[in-house]
């Protein structure tokens, strides 16, 4: 029976047994505060042994015939397929997500993991000529060795399997680190998904700890080739400049301050539906979330109103409630965070229009309007049901306001005329824009990633499959070669 209390230990060389350290992670309800569950953290030594086991089982994994690893892989959709309810229930619990959230993680990780069971059969080579007469060039490509993934809270279910399931389809080992807040979706759930599609013993490891605990070594350990790191732009560089220093590659996907802009011909109800989409879903806490909704002056006070009456109807409160949009932020210091940056932006001269209680986890919404690009509230990721409203005049001033941010992850841009918005959107400094759309977009075959301070490299399809392999030249020579001494 899939449980939470049978989820609770570390998973490392294919056994479920407690951590070393004598430090226990508590695993808590967002939304009432109960223990779900309690774990024994991992510690250094944990640490040591997942990445040994990951190492030596790469070999074994890598004997199995190509089609014969497709098919485990596809096994672990079967798997979640059969434990949706429960996976849900998981998802409400220990996230604070609603159904309509969980439902929608769900999909993403069963068309991730569909793309990564094709990738045992995309690792093709080369065969490319020679400038020397009788000889052979040869690029294989080959697994980039161990993995090591960090994972964070808001979507850890989806966020995990984004680079466990495409490395472990390229060839690699993986051990993943699941954030503190939620050990289980991020981590155990997953190894127990996996260790019933039928991967090797050691292939797939999750250490259950905390940064107190282990440091750095997670990131620094000798083994990893690869760090893939999903979070705040802060710990990002932070990994990304560990990994670099010890010939490590990193896969950054970082924070996000997304500009949502509508223009003078925008459907304004459709705009306002798809803003509230983007900045709301899981409590904004989503670095591709609406930060910065940026509205033309001319229908500046229309969409105000509007908007305003769409977001006052958002229901917070149990996610276990159906009616529920908003459920609780991840834990108190979070709200506690937003508590005082709606506190600044006001301070600084914004109105907030709407108002939002706080109470406990739970964050009502909040609209701040008249912001300007200088204050906190708009350079600042917000990550929480709070959201800033901006005027503009023309596009080259949208333009300007958008790409003021050092970040660029995503954004969206709405219209009556496509292209105009995709002339627009050339024009923002972001990896992914959507027109006529929310910002909240992820697709299994689409290249996935940020510029600026919103991340390194890119994700899905053939980028994850370069992403998570490396090429090796192999030259064949079939006569002698001649020598000039």
């Amino acid at each position: 029976m899939l449980d939470m209390h049978s989820l609770n230990k570390q998973y490392i060389g294919g056994k479920w047994r407690d951590g070393n350290s004598r430090n226990i992670l508590v695993d808590k309800n967002p939304y009432s505060g109960k223990t779900l569950t309690e774990f024994r953290m991992a510690d250094t030594n944990d640490v040591d042994e997942a990445y040994k086991s990951a190492q030596e089982a790469m070999e074994k994994w890598n004997q199995i015939n190509p089609y014969k690893q497709r098919d485990i892989l596809e096994k672990a959709i079967s798997y979640i397929e059969e434990h949706e309810d429960t996976i849900t229930d998981f998802i409400i619990d220990e996230l604070g997500g609603t159904r309509v959230k969980a439902a929608f993680e769900i999909g993403l990780v069963k068309d991730i993991i569909k793309e990564a069971s094709t990738f045992p059969l995309k690792k093709e080579g080369k065969i490319l000529p020679s400038v020397e007469n009788g000889k052979e060039n040869r690029l294989y490509r080959m697994p980039a060795g161990v993995v090591g993934v960090i994972s964070p809270f808001n979507f850890p279910f989806f966020l995990s399997i984004k680079s466990v399931a495409p490395a472990i389809g390229a060839g690699n080992g993986v051990v993943l680190k699941a954030h503190e807040e939620t050990p289980i979706m991020g981590g155990t759930l997953i190894a127990s998904i996996f260790e019933q599609a039928g991967i090797p013993d050691g292939l797939f490891n999750v250490v259950a700890t905390d940064i107190s605990e282990i440091g750095d070594h997670f990131v620094e350990h000798p083994i990893p080739r690869i760090m893939s790191f999903t979070g705040s732009t802060k710990v990002g560089s932070h990994i990304g400049q560990l990994a670099i220093k010890n010939f490590k590659k990193p896969i950054l996907e970082l924070g996000g301050n997304s500009a949502f802009i509508v223009l003078d011909d925008a459907d304004i109800d459709y705009a306002v539906n798809a803003a509230a989409f983007s900045r709301f879903t899981h409590q904004g806490q989503i670095c591709m979330s609406a930060n910065r909704i940026l509205v033309d002056q001319a229908i500046y006070d229309e969409f105000i109103s509007r908007f305003k009456k769409k977001v006052s109807a958002l229901k917070t409160g149990d996610p276990r409630d159906p009616d529920t949009v908003i459920g609780p932020v991840v834990n108190e210091n979070a709200a506690n965070h937003l508590r005082d940056t709606i506190a600044k932006g006001i301070e600084q001269g914004a109105n907030p229009v709407l108002h939002g209680d706080i109470s406990g986890n739970l964050v009502e919404p909040t609209i701040l309007t008249d912001v300007t690009p200088d204050m906190a509230v708009a350079q600042e990721e917000l990550f929480g049901p709070v959201v800033s409203v901006m005027p503009f005049s023309g596009d080259e001033e949208a333009i300007e306001i958008a790409n003021n941010s050092k970040f660029g992850l995503s954004g969206a841009v709405h219209t009556a005329h496509s292209e105009r918005g995709t002339e627009l959107a050339k024009r923002i400094h972001t990896g992914m824009i959507h027109v006529n759309d929310i910002t909240i977009n992820d697709e299994p075959i689409v290249a996935f990633g940020g510029e600026k301070h919103s991340g390194l490299g890119r994700l899905n399809g053939q980028w994850s499959l370069e992403e998570f392999t490396t090429l090796k030249w192999i030259s064949v020579n079939y006569q002698k070669r001649q020598f000039p001494y």
